[in-house]
């Protein structure tokens, strides 16, 4: 659902209009002044606005100049009781979509928004896709200078120039899916879909229904065809990751799929042919798991060929400050926020942490810390998790209650979404009920 946005400080007419445009299926902000439009353009995804000529604070034609400039993918389209060619001119010139007399666009405002709505939609997916090309995919993603890192990505380029089939092991978190897009995107496919699956992630029924697909009326539920994920792959690579959880009768069909490069949908008594690189990963030991039989050893053998071995966050202490730097620049940009400057302190906990979660868990660790800094300032233990902290370490200041650090953490969340109470609650992971009480309570 697009969302629109009305400026006209006539209230009835900005009615009337929000009315004609919900029905049509639009979800429509409303702002009476220039002032009110660009603090909801600000929080909001907006598509595209209709805007008065005449507001009490500004000149529509100039406002679209303006708010072009700060927001390029909305589309604007000018409404006036008064229209005059030379307006119009200017306000295409401007950047507005089109521009409307009052009175003559009744016909024309619908199948205009629709227009609009469409061409930002268009430009905010190029947008999207011109940002995936330039995010870092291949081999430079990998963050690490320690040998053990750089003898797995050796391997990995070895193998990405080849179809040979790679098998992925190592501990939950340790970028097992960072190194399969790498193969990839350094592979010739690289310009075909890279499709992941978590197989751990579904029942033994939805997992072949997401895998191979189906067909209309192959069980309750399947009212059309659905593509399977290895037709979504087909001429680029399918990452397989947890497929030690996958089942043995869908082990079964993913090895006939190896081996004949082709499978049945769920439903379906004809073969589909797919030329798809696999590439599977694990935190278990699938040799052994074959061996109790809890896995197929044919099926081990056919995604051993290549294995690589990627090392736990422990196995590489030096790496940890660059990650941690690296994630300190990442979770900045998104926020919007200039990065931090690290303190000596803050790495040397980080150091001394087991990180049983690799890294998955310091890039939780430095996103939540990046979250509770203040501006402007330096991190430090305090940022950290009482765990990662250690106990009665000095750099713990002074022990607090469990109410007084509640409510620290609640201050610093409200602080960063810029007391905006529901993202502030999706982040503390309580209701917002809860938090309106607990402001009312430490009386924020």
């Amino acid at each position: 659902m697009a969302n629109l946005l009305l400026i006209d400080d006539e209230v009835k007419l900005r009615g009337l209009l929000k009315r004609i445009l919900e029905l049509e299926g639009y979800h429509v902000s409303e702002a009476g002044d220039a002032r009110s439009a660009f603090s909801i353009l600000e929080k909001q995804d907006i598509q595209a606005v209709i805007c008065d000529v005449k507001l009490p604070d500004a000149h529509g034609v100039e406002l679209t100049k303006q708010l072009k400039a700060s927001f390029p993918l909305v589309e604007f389209i000018l409404l006036t009781a008064y229209g005059t060619i030379a307006d119009g001119v200017q306000a295409v010139k401007n950047g507005a979509f089109d521009y409307l007399t009052k009175g003559d666009d009744n016909d024309r405002i619908v199948p205009l928004v629709a227009r609009a709505v469409e061409k930002a939609e268009l430009q905010q997916k190029v947008k999207r896709l011109e940002e995936k090309v330039r995010q870092k995919v291949g081999f430079e993603s990998i963050v690490g200078t320690s040998a053990v890192v750089q003898q797995a990505i050796l391997l990995a380029q070895k193998v990405a120039q080849t179809d040979t089939t790679v098998l992925l092991l190592g501990e939950t978190g340790t970028g097992k899916e960072v190194f399969a897009q790498a193969i990839h995107h350094e592979s010739p496919r690289r310009d075909k879909a890279f499709v992941a699956l978590n197989c751990s992630a579904f029942s033994r029924e939805i997992l072949e229904s997401e895998l191979f697909g189906h067909r209309a009326g192959a069980f309750t539920g399947a009212l059309k065809d659905k593509k399977g994920l290895l037709e979504e792959a087909h001429g680029g690579t399918l990452f397989l990751d947890e497929i030690g959880e996958m089942s043995l009768d869908l082990q079964a069909k993913l090895l006939r799929v190896l081996e004949t490069s082709s499978f049945y949908k769920v439903g379906d008594t004809k073969p589909t042919n797919v030329n798809v690189r696999f590439v599977a990963a694990t935190n278990r030991n699938l040799r052994q798991e074959a061996e109790q039989q809890h896995f197929r050893l044919d099926l081990y053998f056919r995604l051993s060929v290549f294995e690589i071995p990627l090392p736990a966050l422990r196995e590489r202490p030096s790496d940890i400050p660059l990650l941690a730097a690296y994630f300190v620049q990442l979770y900045a940009k998104k926020m919007n926020r200039s990065a931090p400057s690290i303190s000596p302190e803050f790495l040397q906990k980080l150091a001394q942490h087991s990180w049983k979660g690799n890294i998955r868990e310091l890039k939780n660790v430095i996103e939540r810390a990046i979250i509770l800094l203040p501006p402007q300032s330096e991190l430090t233990p305090n940022e950290l998790p009482y765990d990662i902290q250690g106990g009665n370490d000095s750099s713990f200041q002074g022990m607090m209650t469990l109410a007084e650090l509640e409510k620290q953490h609640i201050r610093r969340i409200l602080h960063h979404t810029q007391q905006q109470k529901p993202e502030a609650a999706r982040l503390l992971g309580i209701g917002l009920t809860t938090l309106y009480r607990k402001i009312e309570e430490y009386k924020l």
